[in-house]
């Protein structure tokens, strides 16, 4: 399973290991084989100015002058493999915050063990700034949830720096789904309680939650099954073997435009661009079911805030660029650039928003 972002691969091999799903039904677990508008709940509310009015910064940013800082060349570590999606975000976004700083970033991929010899990396590093790392939903938010007792925990171990970029999200259904929207999917799922799939890149990924807050909030039933990466759901979404799916817009579109599968909500307050006939969750009446996938920089705790605030402003102004702006919409993703606070309101809200959603759902990671 990729956690650092959406892959997408079409061949598969169909595994023998079953995989038992919250509601107590097993489904097989597939194998792949070869083996991103900012969210407005917390966010807008903390200033999304950030977008419109860049050449605003925070005050802790504006005694910059004055931090004796960097000293020596900095470490950008990358908890996943090079290629993906986390990865190109980050090559994107380094050239802006090294000419920022006047001094070498340094990409370290440090893959492997879901995020943490990344992790390591950072909490093995002096709190002194120059080692810092980006995270997805999955490092920052499901995992701190999914694992008891774990030795790491970015809720109190990392400190936020900057949201780098959002990846909106939109649910999708096969062409043999009887259903063209919110309502109508619903409903099926009633009248065929526990009959309908919904394929994700593994047991505790982001797609994962998307489909249990789904049944969750329509207090319906459906079979969750899980792939080895989100590129193979849409081959078996294609060929009628799994029934729905809450992935990146961006992996989606060409399948939409295809016509090889249905859009039925983009699950966020307002439409995507990219999808702009396509309504709401909140329109089609299910305003809990706002998901957003996103990319943050983070520090170890402990960095001196005057430190934090150079390396906000080195983030800030990369994503304010306009080239690389355009690189990371063309990328699948949203280009935030927030301050240190607005980021740390956002992180906040969406521990708010999936906390209670694991914990009732018995997913637990070893």
């Amino acid at each position: 399973m990729h956690r650092g972002g959406f892959s997408i691969g079409l061949g598969f091999r169909p595994g023998r290991t079953l995989a038992k799903t919250p509601g107590g039904t097993t489904a097989p677990v597939k194998e792949d084989a070869p083996m991103f508008p900012i969210p407005r709940r917390g966010l807008l509310a903390a200033g999304a100015a950030t977008l419109t009015a860049p050449a605003l910064l925070a005050p802790s940013v504006l005694a910059q002058g004055a931090v004796d800082f960097p000293r020596q060349n900095l470490r950008f570590i990358v908890p996943f493999a090079p290629g993906g999606a986390t990865d190109i975000v980050a090559r994107l976004v380094a050239p802006g915050m090294q000419e920022f700083l006047g001094r070498p970033v340094v990409i370290e991929n440090r893959g492997g063990a879901a995020g943490a010899i990344g992790s390591e990396a950072i909490v093995s590093a002096p709190a002194d700034g120059h080692s810092f790392i980006i995270y997805t939903i999955t490092n920052a938010v499901l995992g701190p949830g999914l694992t008891r007792n774990a030795r790491l925990d970015p809720r109190t171990q990392f400190e936020p720096v900057s949201l780098v970029a959002t990846l909106p999200m939109v649910l999708t259904v096969g062409n043999h789904v009887p259903a063209s929207n919110l309502q109508e999917l619903v409903a099926l799922m009633r009248e065929r309680p526990g009959r309908l799939t919904y394929g994700s890149a593994g047991i505790g990924s982001l797609n994962h939650f998307g489909g249990h807050l789904l049944t969750q909030l329509s207090n319906t039933q459906a079979t969750h099954v899980p792939y080895r990466g989100s590129g193979p759901v849409f081959a078996d979404m294609i060929a009628g073997n799994v029934d729905m799916m809450v992935e990146g817009i961006a992996s989606q579109v060409p399948f939409i435009r295809n016509g090889q599968v249905k859009p039925i909500a983009t699950l966020a307050e307002t439409r995507n661009p990219q999808l702009p006939d396509l309504a709401t969750c909140v329109e089609q009446g299910m305003p809990g079911f706002t998901i957003t996938n996103f990319m943050g920089i983070y520090a170890r705790a402990g960095t001196p805030p005057e430190i934090i605030g150079r390396l906000e402003a080195a983030v800030r102004a990369a994503v304010r660029d306009e080239a690389i702006q355009r690189r990371l919409r063309d990328a699948g993703t949203d280009p935030a650039g927030t301050t240190a606070a607005e980021f740390r309101t956002f992180y906040q809200a969406q521990l708010a928003q999936w906390m209670p959603v694991i914990e009732t759902s018995g997913i637990r990671m070893e």
